[in-house]
């Protein structure tokens, strides 16, 4: 496979003045006479700790049914794979136990602290630059991209005529309205809510990551290891992947702070969006929100700085188009299996390229990288000879 090149650095955010300074690629509906400003300027920071985040959380849910998300490109291929197969694993942290009575152990783990609990407030879809970031009001506010329900009961978002996201206005007291009004349509709005899965196990205390690493570290730095990469993006260790959840979000983790997996010779096509991918949910989706929100859980960015995406650039065609893997095809009589070998970007992304809505890189082409590796990994699993 070929992979682009990924060099990542910190970016300084200085108040306002730097949201400010960088590329705006969204245009937004303003709504004429309402204040467009939602969620304190204290959580521009993605804390997501805001209950104002959320005008319905019951239905923003109902969003993560979308499953085109950020990342979607091409439509699935109409051969006839494998049929998938039960969830092998289990997506339950082990530091979660049992929950306990009077007498039992439940309860917060010990050292979990709060810090990281506080993240998971209502984590909602907002608007932002090219880099991730929130883009602010004038009053030094994030919008919340509004949602609609389709004929079908999907959570869509709601966009103007010229096909611009809208946001949902703040009333004068700073409570989201729920409804909108384009023209002569009032619409009822909603937010949507981001639901990280299993990635939502970031949260847990610092120890559990800690663990993850060191293991995954032992198989990768032990004597005459091979390392190398699986049709999926994965790492691999004389020939096995690493495909614990846990031990990929570690490494992700550990690359993401420092550049480099410590004692570790990375394979020349190593893309980090693959660890991501591999930490999140087979059947999920990863969009910029969701990288933004693990990044700032993990700590890879902070309450003043975002993580720099603007050099990474990402072409599916380009890492795809020579891919292959060997999977189970279901043959013509309609009944048997064979084990065939298939080119993962007609298999996977049915020969579509993405467009990248922007006239640069950023993160928007970090997370439509991973969303496709946690496609590729789906299907590999759902397909695979065993």
């Amino acid at each position: 496979m070929t992979h682009p090149t990924y060099n990542f650095k910190k970016m300084i955010l200085v108040g306002g003045t730097m949201f400010a300074m960088l590329a705006v690629p969204l245009a937004v509906n303003s709504v004429t006479g309402l204040d467009l400003g939602v969620i304190s300027a204290a959580h521009a920071a993605e804390d997501g700790g805001t209950k104002k985040g959320s005008a319905n959380k019951g239905g923003a849910k109902k969003g993560s049914a979308n499953k085109g998300g950020q990342g979607q490109g091409g439509a699935s291929s109409n051969k006839i794979f494998r049929i998938p197969a039960a969830e092998e694993d289990s997506d339950r942290p082990v530091w979660a136990g049992v929950k306990g009575g009077k007498s039992g152990g439940g309860g917060k783990p010990a050292g979990a602290g709060t810090k990281k609990g506080d993240l998971f407030g209502d984590m909602v879809v907002v608007l932002r630059d090219a880099n991730g970031v929130p883009i602010l009001t004038s009053s030094g506010l994030v919008q919340v991209i509004a949602y609609v329900y389709d004929a079908s009961g999907n959570l869509v978002p709601l966009k103007d005529a010229s096909g611009n996201p809208v946001v949902i206005p703040y009333d004068a007291e700073g409570n989201l309205l729920t409804t909108v009004t384009l023209g002569t349509t009032t619409y009822n709005v909603y937010s949507a809510e981001v639901d990280l899965g299993r990635l939502s196990v970031a949260r847990a205390p610092d120890k559990v990551l800690q663990h993850s690493l060191d293991e995954a570290l032992a198989k990768l730095t032990t004597s005459g290891a091979v390392i190398a990469l699986d049709a999926a993006g994965r790492l691999t260790v004389n020939g096995t992947a690493i495909d614990s959840p846990l031990e990929n979000l570690a490494l992700y983790d550990t690359y993401m702070k420092t550049g480099t997996l410590p004692g570790v010779t990375l394979p020349a096509n190593f893309n980090p969006a693959a660890l991501l991918a591999a930490a999140a949910d087979k059947t999920g989706n990863i969009s910029v929100d969701t990288v933004v929100y693990m990044d700032s859980i993990l700590g890879i960015n902070s309450s003043t700085t975002y993580y720099d995406f603007s050099s990474v650039n990402y072409d599916r065609y380009t890492t795809w188009k020579n891919a292959t893997a060997t999977v189970l095809v279901l043959q013509s009589d309609g009944v048997t299996y064979k084990a065939e070998t298939v080119n993962l970007y007609d298999a996977v992304f049915n020969s579509t390229n993405w467009t990248d809505p922007t006239p640069v890189g950023g993160a928007d082409d970090f997370a439509t990288a991973a969303d496709d590796y946690l496609k590729v990994i789906e299907f590999v699993h759902d397909n695979g000879v065993r």
